[in-house]
């Protein structure tokens, strides 16, 4: 078990914050904001503190948001989210740390460039499938799998956006976590640091109803782009031995 020293501690606490009111406002990024922070300070809280953290939030957003999830596009992302977790816990278990961190870094700039790009997959059934096990796959192995679903959801927005992602995510969650408990990747210390970042993820959920009502859409998206880049960026550059 690792020790995280109080200036690490707070570097994850904010990057917590951050990540998991972006979370509750536009119903991904907790992972995809907060994974290359947490894998500078703490790798070993990756995945399974962020996941229990994301599932925190996201119980919290269905509860708000109940009423517009789209239930049937989340059954059947659902349906492919199933083989993609027990694909992620397997790839965890297989490769080093530092291969998970490249890893990490690959799946946000990927994220971060097909959403600039702007493509739009139509959410069909075959598309919200594969987006499913894909999610579940890099959601487990890293804790960011919002990028493909947000790729099929995105003509959603506002309540239906944030609770279909966020219902989705919520059972997607306690998936990738069973799997990571019985692979043993789930540890005191990830428990731990999890009961210790409650206070952030919540403050987080709380500020986000603010950010909804001053940040327009467009300001909130490419917000999270920014900030996910630059964190890929310097986690490859340390990973590197360049930092």
């Amino acid at each position: 078990m690792s020790e995280v020293s109080v200036s690490g501690y707070a570097a994850i606490a904010i990057a917590v914050l951050i990540a998991s009111c972006l979370q509750a406002s536009i119903g991904f990024g907790l992972g995809m904001l907060a994974a290359p922070v947490v894998a500078l300070v703490d790798p070993a809280l990756i995945p399974g503190t962020l996941i229990m953290l994301a599932a925190i939030v996201t119980l919290m957003v269905v509860v708000r948001e109940r009423t517009a999830i789209d239930v049937k596009g989340t059954g059947w992302a659902l349906a492919g989210r199933v083989p993609g977790t027990v694909a992620g816990a397997l790839i965890l278990t297989a490769i080093p740390q530092q291969a998970l961190a490249m890893l990490i870094a690959g799946v946000v700039l990927g994220g971060v460039a097909l959403t600039s790009l702007g493509w739009i997959p139509a959410p069909r059934r075959r598309n919200l499938v594969l987006a499913g096990a894909t999610s579940g796959m890099l959601g487990t192995a890293t804790s960011i799998g919002g990028p493909p679903m947000a790729l099929v959801w995105q003509r959603n927005t506002g309540p239906r956006l944030r609770g279909t992602m966020s219902g989705f995510f919520l059972i997607g969650s306690l998936m990738s976590l069973t799997m990571l408990t019985v692979t043993g990747a789930v540890d005191r210390h990830t428990l731990v640091m999890c009961a210790m970042l409650i206070p952030a993820t919540v403050a987080g959920y709380v500020l986000s109803r603010y950010a909804n009502r001053l940040l327009n859409p467009r300001r909130q998206r490419w917000t999270a782009i920014t900030a996910s880049a630059v964190g890929a960026v310097i986690l490859v550059v340390q990973q590197m031995g360049l930092l």
